[in-house]
């Protein structure tokens, strides 16, 4: 269907006007507009449509504005950090948008839609000062922000400098640290400021712990006594590596997790059974929350904390990692009236972002979200989050049940992990409710098995199922240090490359440098295996089929497995081999 002339932007209308674009490529390039976003002129150039320097010279002459080459003129990082907050990171990337340089009291910027006056207004008024424009390639302003960002001058969100305590200073601080540490309890609620350390060396050195993982971004840390010291190592991006130069002497077990017993509200003198607090803390960059465990093992008690930082909470479901396909259905699946989604994959995989993602774009002002949570870890603004508790027979079935009598249209399940609860989310979506939910399973297939072997009819299966998304988290390779590596044209074969693929394929690899503490990989990206389920794949789960049965079919269809999920990633060059072979399995 044709869209009216009405309907198009002003740079569509000037293309067709220009013999650069027919009526048809532009009616195409909007619906893809309309899913993923972006300029229309980047969706032709992607599409082989229109030549990038012929856009780029076209742009250049009906907006009277140059034509910058981000590839030859240096991003000022520097300047990026100077900026007001507001203009964040993600609304340059959502506007396809980079500052070059100050010229006097103006901004001289690079971007890829000149005609985009409202989005250029909007930053102009974010960043206080005037727009010098300049147009250039998406894929080079994309490029430009992501190297930027990588060399730390554009994160507010980080502290200002890493703060780790050299060998030396570590050691007067052991030395003078006590086996006995304050017990003052903190006020309750309010975050505790990392700058109030007074003169105790154990509250620096602990202080000094969380700050640096805030730094590293690490998304957990574990404090593990052994039999002769104190190990402390964070996982950062899904790896786990040493948080200090060397383990901490066994003297300062005690006092070490008697300060985080303090921080996290938790019982000091219990040291037999396991607890689990929390700490909000308050430093330059903002207020972060660090979820505790505290389990006994055999030479103590090991402390495991999670990092939840909303500030990095990523809820763009465009910048994921889905492909243009899975992206559709996925939106079309979270857009349906009633029916189940199910997000499934191992603990760390992403599973929460992806969910609150979908719930995010889903929460509008008509709708009544409500989810039930084991813990709840992020507070989304317009959505009725409940926090299951087992003590007070608050389960997750309890909640699906009273959710019901709370007049939802989406519902959230934190996790299925009993007859009970699937039977209730089933009959749920049956009704006349979209709900979204996780399985633990290895892949998208298995998740209907997984279903039908808690004890749910395969028809009420079939029925109630809309779509199953099994994903992993892959690290990226750290722009800063990327560099073209050899692979055997045999690996690339067996690992499910094709011959025709090998002709224009180019591996990276990071070589390893300070921004990324040498290891090659500086930030993540989902894979994703997405299986819908039409008429075909409903019959297969009826005559019951084996989770084998169901993937061949779903295949068939054209579902991406994860393996070639990232295959994908390695040839658009965000990943690496190693890094898709420790993720996935072969096909």
């Amino acid at each position: 269907m044709s869209t009216t002339a009405e309907a198009i932007p002003e740079v569509g209308q000037l293309l067709i006007k220009n013999n650069l674009a027919n009526q048809q490529q532009i009616d195409q390039a909007i619906q893809i507009q309309k899913t993923k976003g972006g300029f229309i002129g980047t969706i032709l150039v992607q599409k082989n449509q229109i030549r990038q320097d012929v856009l780029l010279d076209f742009l250049s002459k009906q907006y009277n504005c140059p034509i910058v080459d981000l590839a030859k003129e240096t991003v000022d990082a520097n300047l990026l950090s100077t900026l007001p907050p507001a203009l964040s990171i993600d609304k340059l990337k959502k506007y396809e948008i980079v500052p070059i340089a100050k010229v006097g009291a103006n901004l001289k910027v690079a971007v890829a839609d000149p005609s985009n006056k409202q989005a250029i207004g909007e930053l102009e008024a974010l960043a206080k000062m005037k727009f010098v424009i300049n147009v250039s390639a998406s894929d080079k302003i994309a490029k430009a922000i992501e190297t930027a960002s990588a060399k730390g001058k554009v994160d507010d969100k980080k502290p200002p400098q890493k703060t780790a305590l050299g060998k030396e200073e570590l050691s007067k601080l052991i030395t003078r640290a006590k086996q006995n540490v304050p017990t003052k309890d903190e006020k309750k609620d309010e975050p505790i400021s990392l700058k109030s350390t007074g003169d105790s060396p154990i509250v620096t050195i602990v202080n000094n712990i969380l700050l640096n993982a805030v730094y590293e971004r690490a998304s957990d840390i574990h404090i593990e006594p052994t039999e002769t010291n104190l190990q402390v190592r964070y996982r950062v991006d899904g790896v786990l590596r040493p948080g200090l130069e060397e383990p901490l002497p066994d003297s300062l077990k005690g006092p070490l997790i008697s300060r985080l017993k303090i921080m996290s509200r938790l019982d000091i003198s219990e040291r037999r059974l396991p607890q689990d607090g929390r700490i909000k803390l308050k430093y330059e960059g903002g207020d972060i929350d660090f979820r505790v465990s505290t389990l006994p093992v055999l030479f103590g008690e090991k402390v495991v904390m999670r990092l939840l930082d909303k500030s990095n909470l990523q809820l763009d479901l465009k910048v994921l990692g889905f492909d243009d396909r899975q992206l559709v259905d996925f939106l079309e699946a979270i857009e349906k009236p009633y029916g189940m989604i199910l997000v499934t994959g191992p603990t760390g995989s992403g599973k929460t972002t992806t969910l609150y993602s979908g719930l995010s774009h889903l929460n509008k002002p008509g709708v009544n979200i409500m989810t039930a949570e084991d813990p709840v870890e992020y507070n989304l603004a317009g959505i009725n989050q409940v926090h299951i508790n087992h003590e007070v027979g608050l389960t997750f079935a309890a909640a699906l049940r009273s959710f019901l009598r709370q007049d939802p249209d989406i519902i959230m399940v934190g996790e299925i992990r009993d007859f009970d609860t699937a039977e209730i989310a089933v009959k749920a979506a049956l009704t006349g409710h979209l709900v979204l939910s996780t399985l633990h399973t290895n892949d998208a297939p298995s998740t209907i098995t997984r279903l039908i072997n808690m004890g749910i009819e395969p028809f009420l299966v079939s029925s109630a199922v809309v779509l199953v998304l099994a994903q992993r988290l892959a690290r990226k390779i750290c722009p800063n240090c990327k560099a073209e590596e050899e692979v055997s044209e045999k690996l690339l074969i067996k690992i499910g490359f094709t011959p025709e693929d090998l002709k224009t394929l180019k591996c990276y690899k990071g070589k390893g440098c300070e921004l990324c503490s040498g290891s090659g990989y500086k930030g993540r990206v989902a894979l994703y295996e997405i299986l819908t389920l039409n008429d075909e794949l409903k019959d297969v789960i009826l005559d019951g089929g084996t989770a084998e049965d169901i993937k061949k079919d779903a295949i068939k269809h054209g579902m991406l497995s994860l393996r070639q999920s990232g295959l994908t990633k390695v040839r658009e060059g965000i990943t690496t081999i190693d890094e898709v072979l420790r993720c996935t399995f072969g096909d």
